[in-house]
């Protein structure tokens, strides 16, 4: 039984749209589908001859077999395109393009102006009539789209880096097995502190976002906040210190010291007699920074702690533990969310979570710590320090330095 409503309905929907042969093939198809009698049941509903439908069977089964068509318009209609009407302009575009990948400083167009406008009025100067729609559109002819850099080059790789990563990871597996602690350490980037943007998204009523600054100008009685986090690697804990001040070297090992007071000394208890510290090349905690190595062996007296540290080759601070296991998770925690006051940032931090277990404490570090601290090499040959034959820059442990010591050494 053939459902002429149907094809009455989808007839009335279509007719008024459609020239001849549209609604020469559209009564074709209903009767190819319709089946035995489509044709009598087409034409009744329609009024459309059966003959025409006939013919247009005819022409539907003629397209099946016939090479496809992308032309809607008879070869050669409509308007020509603008590379035919202006010999030359493609050899144009091709020369002001390779121009602006080279970044030649003495061509027309320099590589720091490359958007199709810009194409569009060199184009203009040269004589052409293009619209920066037309410069687009030859554009994609040719290949080009906008694309962002792409960070793969990492510069000079050290010769010895494969090696100290290898060295780090031992370290860290002998300090695990003798219960010993072992940490990685960090400043997370300085974050201004009030209504400003931070970067992602979180969930809010539609159309109801935060409102923030515009600008990111320092509101100078808040500051800023300068978070040094100590990330335990065997317990997966962390401590964050949030300093209000410079970030220093006195800062850093400050940060270590009261992770060592808060954590630390209840974790391991009397057993720990050796610390492990893995850290960047650069920054406060830098191997090339005397105040850093300095402050350490103020902390190591005063703990009664070895401290070793292992440093991380220059350019892999990525590869630092406390980057990509703690630093990671606060940034996910907190986007979005202005950081208005030193009081939210601890909060934030603080209620940091994972899967895997990682818990956060934090604290308000209100210290300073001023900048320029003089070391002499006086007071470095001072040091009681042992630096390990392989990378002596990057490899040494500092150890406690008795008073008996102290008086041999000045005597010296």
């Amino acid at each position: 039984m053939i459902d002429t409503t149907a094809i009455r309905i989808r007839y009335d929907a279509v007719s008024s749209t459609l020239d001849e042969k549209g609604l020469r093939f559209f009564a074709a198809s209903e009767a190819l589908a319709a089946g035995r009698g489509g044709i009598a049941a087409v034409s009744s509903v329609t009024g459309i001859a059966r003959s025409t439908i006939g013919r247009g069977l005819k022409e539907l089964a003629a397209q099946e077999t016939a090479s496809p068509q992308h032309r809607v318009r008879c070869t050669g209609g409509g308007r020509k395109a603008a590379v035919i009407k202006q010999p030359g302009l493609m050899e144009s575009l091709t020369e002001l393009i390779q121009s602006a990948l080279r970044g030649d400083p003495e061509a027309a167009l320099l590589w720091v102006s490359k958007s199709q406008r810009h194409l569009a009025e060199a184009l203009a100067a040269k004589g052409y009539q293009v619209s920066h729609k037309i410069v687009g559109r030859l554009l994609r002819d040719m290949g080009f789209s906008l694309q962002a850099n792409a960070k793969t080059r990492e510069g000079g790789k050290n010769p010895d880096r494969n090696a100290q990563f290898e060295k780090i990871n031992s370290l860290v597996g002998e300090f695990h097995r003798d219960g010993q602690p072992a940490i990685s350490v960090d400043t997370k980037k300085k974050e201004n502190v009030g209504d400003f943007k931070n970067a992602g998204r979180t969930l809010r009523p539609k159309g109801n976002p935060e409102q923030v600054r515009v600008h990111d100008f320092l509101i100078k009685e808040k500051g800023k906040a300068c978070p040094f986090g100590v990330y335990d690697i065997a317990a997966n804990e962390g401590w964050v210190n949030v300093g209000v001040d410079h970030d220093t070297a006195s800062f850093a090992v400050e940060s270590i010291r009261r992770w060592w007071d808060r954590l630390g000394k209840k974790r391991y208890k009397n057993k720990a007699k050796r610390l492990l510290i893995t850290a960047d090349c650069g920054g406060s905690n830098g191997n090339r920074v005397r105040l850093w190595k300095v402050e350490l062996q103020k902390l190591a007296n005063e703990t009664g702690l070895s401290i070793t540290v292992a440093h991380h080759p220059p350019g892999t601070s990525k590869w630092n533990r406390i980057e990509h296991r703690m630093f990671s998770f606060i940034s996910i925690n907190w986007r979005g969310k202005p950081l208005i006051s030193h009081k939210v940032i601890v909060q934030l931090i603080a209620s940091t979570k994972t899967e895997t277990g990682l818990n956060i404490i934090c604290d308000i570090d209100w210290g300073k710590y001023p900048k320029g601290v003089k070391i002499t090499k006086a007071a470095l040959q001072e040091l009681n320090i042992n630096y390990n034959e392989f990378h002596p820059d990057w490899n040494y442990t500092i150890s406690p330095t008795t008073n008996q010591k102290a008086r041999k050494s000045t005597s010296k």
